[in-house]
């Protein structure tokens, strides 16, 4: 992979090609200042006075009143990202476990707990091949409008030379019985999709999308084997899917939990828990008050 085609893929770059075709979203830049606190691990600011102590987070004012104006454009909720990533390895800090946003602390929780943020903000040509040197990225908070896809409806589509050569179900962690069934509408309504609205149109010709079964049959694209001009359709691509729940692996996403041993301890949801952890800690300090009163007093002259 190239440089170039990493600044291809930006979501300010192939938003407005295909604006009609996915979901709404507006696009703010990311000032400096919140770029550095994103990247800073423990930004406190203290204020001291003769008798107290303050431990206050920066504020930035003028970007929040942004944030929200767009947020309520979208109707008060939005899924937030950056020019490439979203922080879905930090959903388990989010309230119900859902990077569904309303303020712009909602968006500065999970981002600074994502790892693909950073990534983001830090290594976004890590896994470039060529020696060129940087591009400059001007970063952006991308939101998109909130909507509830299925999961079992997203797929992630491979595209070799503008020629559509695979499908994969994007939820490998789950198995879909319905994807099965229905396998060659899937494959041709997507094709057909491919090639009305997206063949030829992204700068590269090498890449991959994530296509909405649900959003497909919606706008009626229904399974065809010419296009509108008459010509005929390319070869069907490679399908592959989870066939059934004993090939199922676990989600990448889930090595960046925090155990939930922790979870429970920390928010008191299991309560017999909380009480075996506070017995034990009690334990352990009488044990080591007892060792103390017992240790022999050698005081050397």
């Amino acid at each position: 992979m190239k440089k170039e085609q990493v600044v291809s893929c930006q979501f300010s770059v192939w938003y407005p090609l295909f604006k009609k075709h996915t979901i709404k979203s507006l696009i703010l830049p990311l000032p400096p200042n919140v770029i550095d606190y994103l990247l800073d691990d423990g930004t406190l600011v203290w204020s001291d006075d003769e008798t107290t102590t303050v431990v206050t987070a920066p504020e930035f004012p003028e970007f929040n009143s942004k944030v929200q104006e767009a947020i309520n454009a979208l109707d008060g909720r939005v899924f937030p990202k950056l020019n490439w990533s979203a922080p879905r390895d930090a959903n388990w800090i989010a309230l119900n476990s859902s990077l569904q946003c309303q303020s712009l602390s909602d968006i500065f929780l999970l981002f600074k707990s994502s790892d693909f943020i950073t990534r983001d903000l830090t290594q976004p040509f890590l896994q470039c091949n060529d020696d060129s040197p940087d591009p400059v990225i001007n970063y952006e908070l991308v939101l998109r409008k909130w909507s509830e896809l299925i999961p079992g409806g997203e797929f992630r589509c491979f595209v070799k030379e503008n020629k559509l050569i695979g499908v994969s179900q994007r939820d490998h962690i789950q198995h879909y019985q319905y994807i099965s069934k229905q396998e060659a509408s899937i494959t041709s309504s997507i094709l057909q999709f491919f090639t009305d609205n997206i063949q030829h149109q992204f700068p590269d010709e090498d890449y991959s999308l994530l296509f909405t079964w649900e959003e497909l049959m919606s706008e009626n694209k229904l399974a065809a084997s010419h296009t509108e001009d008459g010509t005929t359709l390319q070869d069907g691509p490679a399908f592959r899917y989870t066939t059934s729940e004993v090939t199922v692996q676990p989600s990448l996403c889930l090595s960046h939990r925090i155990p939930r041993d922790f979870l429970d301890l920390s928010t008191g949801e299991d309560a017999y828990k909380l009480i075996d952890f506070l017995k034990l800690q009690k334990g352990q300090q009488e044990e080591e008050n007892s060792e103390d009163e017992t240790e022999p007093d050698v005081s050397v002259p």
